[in-house]
């Protein structure tokens, strides 16, 4: 390959060769210059059931027929307001509002500018925001300080403003809950924010679903709003639609993006409460939610998230879910007493194991080293330093399935 401009994306290009080129991608495999892959994380995360399903690929066909990008302040259209009223509908209750964006990020930031913005034109303004320790929830200025501190975002440190921290939830999360009643008890506590269930790029973390309803009980004691980032969660990745299904709790605000079209196009939304929209609703103009985006509720993605959620609402899913979380239990488990790896863990469809060898933490070498023996052999994975998961389409068959296990199988380090 000749050399490019392209700049990727968590690429230092100073110690990593140039990537296989992409040339097609089908169900759970894309074809490249060096060979077919089969796509073990779902194109980080965001392929659901699988590259160019055939319902979202004639939607997105079908809409680019009728409208390309129109402004979404000032005019509005089919394929947004549809889709918004099929969300409210699959919502966790309570949730009757949808804000548009285009990114995991930026539908957190929304979140966090909704959750000020309503104490602010409440008359009861709160500023301080609280965290769970390890937590990601995107790469902008709001996102990186409402995450984990490290090399992700040292150069930057500048810029981030100051959160409370909780411990990660151990357990049955007693240290952290108590660090959050305390917090909360104050009555400065703006929101919580937290990966449901599951903490993504901070190493597949788990926590159990009592901790988060028990999370939900402090903020509903302290008047505290709750945002659930359900960017990497939602959309089946726990075995339930919503990982916040699993703890019977409805957030304040939730964000969702990755899967809400499948993973065929970007787009993102911000889900809240009546009250929210309430504090926003004036005929005072300076009391509007100052934000968007160019592409805001783009109506080709638009049409392709309501694709995907005519699939969940056709039925079928939650046996697909319950397939594929099986199979990634028996797999596994064969490498649960292997030295090589420690603190096997599952939640739904996601799997994740930590290599004993090769150093900890993002950087570590083990982590490229696989990657690299996964790619020779024909499999994509993209360990976080020294975590290694499988987080696979739902398409993926058994077979396809064995091969990726087997590749971390064989993994001399």
């Amino acid at each position: 390959m000749t050399d490019s401009p392209v700049w990727h994306p968590f690429t230092q290009h100073g110690a990593e060769p140039p990537p296989p080129r992409a040339l097609r991608a089908e169900g759970a495999v894309i074809d490249t210059d060096h060979g077919p892959l089969v796509d073990a994380i779902s194109s980080w995360w965001v392929i659901t059931h699988g590259h160019r399903h055939p319902p979202i690929m004639q939607a997105i066909r079908d809409a680019s027929e009728r409208l390309d990008q129109v402004i979404f302040a000032g005019l509005t259209h089919h394929p947004a307001e549809d889709l918004a009223r099929a969300l409210v509908d699959l919502a966790p209750a309570g949730l009757t509002r949808v804000f548009y964006s285009d990114s995991g990020s930026t539908s957190v930031e929304v979140a966090l500018k909704m959750a000020l913005g309503f104490w602010k034109n409440s008359g009861r303004p709160r500023h301080r925001i609280a965290v769970l320790e390890q937590g990601y929830h995107g790469d902008t200025i709001g996102t990186m300080s409402v995450g984990a501190r490290g090399v992700f975002n040292a150069a930057y440190e500048p810029l981030l403003f100051a959160v409370d921290r909780l411990p990660f939830p151990v357990d049955g999360g007693s240290q952290m809950l108590a660090a959050l009643e305390s917090v909360a008890a104050t009555g400065e506590l703006a929101a919580l924010i937290v990966e449901p269930l599951v903490l993504g790029a901070g190493g597949m973390l788990v926590y159990r679903p009592e901790v988060l309803a028990a999370m939900r009980a402090v903020c509903d004691r302290h008047g505290v709003l709750m945002i659930a980032d359900e960017v990497m969660t939602g959309w089946g990745r726990t075995g339930r639609l919503w990982a916040c299904d699993h703890a019977g709790i409805a957030p304040d605000i939730l964000c969702t993006s990755k899967g809400l079209t499948g993973g065929a196009v970007p787009l993102a939304a911000t889900l809240a409460t009546e009250a929210i929209f309430a504090a926003h609703r004036s005929p005072d103009r300076s009391r509007m939610f100052f934000h968007s985006s160019s592409y805001t509720a783009n109506p080709i993605a638009c049409a392709a998230g309501l694709a995907n959620v005519r699939i969940w609402q056709g039925g079928g899913m939650q046996a697909r879910l319950d397939a594929v979380s099986a199979m990634q239990a028996d797999r596994l488990s064969a490498l649960a007493g292997d030295g090589r790896f420690s603190g096997a863990r599952r939640i739904g469809t996601i799997a994740a194991l930590d290599m004993t060898a090769g150093g900890a933490g993002y950087l570590a070498a083990a982590g490229q080293h696989l990657r690299a023996h996964a790619l020779e052999r024909g499999v994509f994975l993209r360990p976080l330093g020294s975590t290694v998961y499988v987080m696979p389409p739902y398409c993926i068959g058994a077979a396809e399935l064995d091969r990726v296990w087997a590749v971390i199988a064989g993994f001399g380090g």
